[in-house]
């Protein structure tokens, strides 16, 4: 009896292949085929049309690897086909690297739609008209796919070699059989729901039973002719509606066809193009089809590129059937983009969808997997947002949300209605009902979103056929073709009383992109800190000297910024060619900032320093060998000089101040071959191998470092993670690299004392500085590694005498707390982490910070010693070497500076993040002048000081709340102020602030003002 079933249901696929799918276009003929090939970068259509076409045959081999070749397809529609729908049929062809993709374009050079391996018709005529000339333009990229053997190869186009990618398939002009067409697709998903279901289910072999028969009343000989009467056969069981308790998927079309790992960013505008065109293509031929696109780049760059195909999108915008979602610049990744930066996308992005598109994102749309900033919330909604989409990985964190709905709950207490989907999905049966039974959510809720489309294609008409049988069949869960924010309200309403999830979202392993292509990261922080010296100094030069804000090209670098902060970028897992471009990009936008700076501010190094950063600073500054020579200065070994200087946060103060009270820095050599450094606040005793073997805190004469252990040890261990190198870690066989080449004195003071450090690791080579300056309460370590290692990582140990609990470590506007012991739900100590410029870990009444301007990752663990006393153990990560996607990553000179202050709390390592990311830049000689902003809390951070984007020249400031406790703080205006609002993200009024009221701020409340120069008016 099995067997019979068995070979029915084989017998009803082969026929469906066989049979019944090349029935669907009955009538062929091949079309004329005209090839140019552009070795370099893409060209616009228009140019395309002038070109000169060689003639091209099926089979011939084109596509160089990541070049472009044009193929031009023409001929005429006969006559005995008028009135039946003429598609052409175009297979781009596959090799090696897969299947191509491709964007066809009418005779005039206007995007249609997309092409690929399941999406080859392109539609002619729904009635045609016999005699017709038809030509097409086909754009095929020749994009190799990159896989772990192919990276060394593809990831750069100086390595990918000539030799062509693919063949030519065919391309033919061919009638579309509608009666065949429908058939195909009934038979198609009913013979998915049938394997799909249990053998034990009735409804399963009721299916096959049906498709037994149709298929028997299909002639092969002449299908077309006997198609109605077999779907005849099928219709009582399509008609068949699903159980009133079936689940329902809230369908959307998505085309995930952001900046991606595996292609360059030029690639990602041409994807742009073909998924946009492919689906306003299909929203025109399917009526009730929704589809959803986020990053508002993607449609920056169609309206660019394409305005034909974006006046597409605009329309289907306009009539329901396009639903712009996300409402940031890019998908960007949400842990590691500073906290400005993810206003920045936020603002940038809806103020995008407001004036070109007439809409307002109601959400946030992050379908990718790896997870989202606690922070989140409160930006989201303060930016106008009331719920977010993720999506939840077949193998989910243990870490991750219990639950496929529920409310997120961000640092400050602001919480969203989120949903994390399946999968993405191409709406078969397996898939359906595979992730119905996933669905954490069973008996408190009925309903999923489901996004549905093919990366960088998105959905195609298989699965909206799919979509329409699967509306309401017996068997199958219902798919409801809606919008997101029709599902969220929805949503909202059946669990008004959803649960929670306090924290950041952490769905999917990827450890390895806290640290991974350093250069990419330290790049993006140096720019992040740039664009806010430059919206700082450049509102000052505009409201106390009538210089005029660059508002332009402020905009410009931002979104330059932005779209490096991609996932797949900003995490490390792109191929060589793309984190090339990113730190190309980095350059070019430090050097623009810089002029921008000098523009505000002067060119001029006088004897005086500017201070972006949000604290009051005293501190040894070291100047360039041109710098003019100031006084109390101390000449360094390498030219350069020291000298003690002091500002305001925010604002300007002078340089070369003498020592005074504070007592100056010594450097002591050992018997032993140590040093010990001191400056009467830390005393640091660096052993002969390099190691810090004693760092203790004056004032309250603690030692930091554990009985016998060490600080700044370097550990080397190897990394062979089974999962993609650049995401994932797997620290394994950790060796300590005691043994130093070199230990000696480099500076003496009074104003900075340091000891170098050469080390060895075999292939790699590693010089360390430890500085120590007057007054300074933390020790510097100055790091430049060349790193030559492959599957290795590089972290920088502390063995610190203290009981933690737990981590701090910096988030956006805030901080987050992860245990250091192995009973927590939020995985075990010890698994990395990622913390912004700093992270503490503390007891009761004496705490450390490590802060640090290179990587995103470290790791924290504690153990009991012998004497029964805590030894936690915090760890750096400075560098890893992943081979896929590029396999010279991270390889080269690093430099990467790291600071430890004991006896800090909280407020003590903000201060040291901050001052790391803004160091005192020289500036000229100049009458001193008040901050344009100050606050007088210290737990009330400025974050931010520009000018607002509507170019009224009112002054913006958001700040926030950075302890997480309650704030009562006086904002006070180095200039004349007229009114005071409270504001969204988008600088709209929310509220007008009472004049010289103090600001009371909850627990990481972040607060944007704008305040209006003039005389008062209340």
């Amino acid at each position: 009896m099995h067997d019979r079933i068995a070979s029915s249901e084989q017998r009803i696929a082969a026929f469906l292949t066989e049979k019944l799918r090349p029935a669907i276009h009955p009538q062929r003929l091949p079309l004329d085929i005209g090839a140019w090939h552009i070795p370099g970068e893409p060209v616009p259509a228009a140019v395309a049309l002038r070109a000169e076409y060689t003639p091209f045959a099926p089979g011939e081999a084109w596509g160089r690897p990541w070049a472009t070749t044009w193929f031009a397809v023409s001929g005429t529609v006969p006559e005995r086909w008028a009135g039946r729908r003429v598609e052409a049929l175009i297979d781009l062809g596959s090799g090696p690297s897969g299947s191509a993709e491709g964007l066809v374009h009418d005779a005039h050079g206007i995007p249609l739609q997309g092409l690929h391996p399941h999406l080859p018709a392109v539609p002619v005529a729904l009635s045609a008209t016999g005699g017709r000339a038809v030509r097409l333009l086909v754009e095929a990229a020749a994009n190799p796919r990159i896989e772990d053997g192919a990276a060394r190869r593809y990831g750069d186009p100086a390595t990918a070699g000539d030799t062509p990618l693919f063949r030519l398939g065919r391309a033919d002009l061919a009638v579309r059989d509608e009666e065949v067409w429908q058939l195909v697709h009934d038979v198609e998903a009913l013979h998915a729901l049938m394997l799909a279901l249990p053998d034990t289910l009735p409804r399963r072999h009721e299916i096959r039973t049906a498709l037994e028969r149709a298929v028997d009343a299909v002639d092969p000989r002449s299908v077309a002719r006997t198609a109605a009467e077999a779907r005849a056969l099928l219709a009582p069981v399509l008609a068949r509606r699903a159980h009133d308790s079936a689940h329902t998927f809230a369908a959307v079309g998505h085309a995930p066809a952001g900046p991606a790992p595996l292609w360059p960013v030029r690639e990602s505008v041409r994807r742009s193009a073909r998924a946009f065109s492919t689906m306003a293509q299909l929203t025109e031929e399917y009526p009730g089809l929704v589809v959803a696109a986020g990053s508002a780049q993607h449609y920056a760059w169609t309206q660019e590129h394409h305005p034909h195909v974006f006046e597409r999108v605009r329309k289907a915008v306009a009539d329901g059937a396009w639903a712009p979602v996300g409402g940031m610049w890019v998908e960007a990744d949400t842990e590691l983009a500073g906290g400005e930066a993810l206003v920045r996308q936020l603002v940038l992005g809806r103020r995008y969808f407001r004036d070109e598109l007439g809409t307002e994102p109601d959400g946030l749309w992050l379908p990718g997997d790896t997870g989202a900033s606690a922070a989140l919330p409160q930006l989201a909604a303060l930016a106008g947002a009331r719920w977010l989409l993720a999506r939840r990985p077949e193998e989910a964190r243990a870490a991750a949300p219990p639950h496929h709905t529920f409310r997120w709950e961000g640092l400050d207490g602001t919480s969203l209605l989120a949903h994390l989907a399946p999968d993405a999905s191409d709406l078969t049966a397996h898939h359906l009902i595979g992730a119905v039974a996933g669905f954490a959510d069973k008996g408190t809720a009925t309903a999923s979103l489901l996004p549905f489309g093919r990366e960088g294609s998105g959905p195609d008409r298989a699965m909206l056929e799919r979509a329409r049988r699967y509306a309401d069949l017996d068997g199958a869960p219902r798919v409801a073709l809606r919008t997101p924010s029709a599902f969220f309200r929805a949503a909202g309403e059946q669990r008004p009383q959803a649960p929670v999830w306090r924290g950041g979202l952490d769905l999917a392993a990827r450890a390895g992109g806290y640290t991974g292509q350093l250069r990419t990261k330290q790049g993006n922080r140096r720019c992040e800190a740039l664009l806010h010296e430059a919206e700082l100094w450049s509102a000052a030069a505009a409201v106390r000297h009538g210089i005029p804000y660059p508002y332009e090209e402020l905009e410009r670098l931002w979104k330059l910024v932005l779209l490096q902060q991609s996932r797949g970028i900003l995490s490390g897992a792109s191929i060589a060619w793309v984190h090339e471009e990113a730190e190309q990009t980095h350059r070019v936008v430090r050097r623009r900032l810089e002029k921008l700076v000098r523009r505000a501010v002067g060119d001029a190094e006088g004897a005086q320093v500017l201070n972006a950063a949000p604290f009051a600073r005293r501190e040894v500054v070291v100047r360039g060998p041109e710098a003019r020579p100031l006084p109390g200065a101390q000449l360094l070994a390498d030219g350069r000089s020291a000298v003690l200087a002091q500002a305001p946060a925010l604002g300007a103060g002078p340089a070369g101040l003498p020592l005074g009270p504070l007592p100056p820095v010594t450097l002591t050599a050992e018997p032993d071959g140590g040093h010990v450094l001191d400056n009467g606040l830390l005393r640091v005793r660096v052993d002969a191998d390099g190691l810090v073997r004693s760092a203790v805190h004056l004032p309250s004469g603690r030692e930091a470092i554990a009985p016998g252990g060490a600080g700044n040890l370097l550990q080397l261990h190897r990394d062979e993670p089974a999962g993609p190198s650049a995401l994932h870690l797997d620290p394994r066989g950790g060796r300590d690299l005691t043994a130093a080449q070199r230990v000696e004195a480099r500076e003496h003071g009074p104003l900075l004392a340091a000891v170098r450090v050469v080390r060895g690791t075999g292939r790699s080579t590693v010089v360390q500085d430890l500085v120590l300056t007057a007054g300074a309460h933390a020790l510097a370590i100055d790091t430049e590694v060349d790193w030559r290692e492959r599957d290795m990582l590089l972290k920088a140990a502390w063995e610190l005498d203290v009981h933690a609990e737990h981590t701090s470590a910096e988030t956006q506007f805030g901080h987050v707390r992860r245990p250091t012991h192995d009973n927590a739900d939020t995985g075990p100590a010890g698994r990395e982490a990622a913390a912004h410029r700093w992270v503490h870990v503390g007891e009761h009444g004496f705490g450390v910070a490590l802060a640090g301007d290179g990587g995103y990752g470290y790791d924290a663990a504690r153990h009991t010693r012998g004497d029964g006393g805590t030894t936690t153990v915090l760890r750096a990560t400075l560098l890893r070497a992943p081979h896929h996607p590029d396999p010279h990553a991270d390889r080269g000179p690093h430099c990467v500076r790291h600071t430890l202050r004991p006896g800090a709390d909280i407020g003590d390592a903000l201060a040291e993040g901050y001052a790391l990311g803004l160091p005192l830049r020289p500036g000229p000689d100049a009458p001193a002048q008040p901050p344009l902003v100050a606050v007088d809390h210290p737990d009330v951070v400025v974050e931010t000081v520009k000018l607002a984007d509507d170019r009224s020249g009112d002054v913006v400031v958001r700040l926030y709340e950075s302890r997480g406790g309650r704030a009562c703080a006086a904002l006070t205006a180095g200039f004349p102020v007229a009114a005071v609002h409270e504001t969204d993200l988008l600088e709209s009024p929310i509220a007008r602030h009472p004049g010289g009221a103090p600001l009371t701020l909850r627990p990481f409340q972040i607060l944007t003002l704008r305040l209006t120069p003039g005389e008062s008016r209340a």
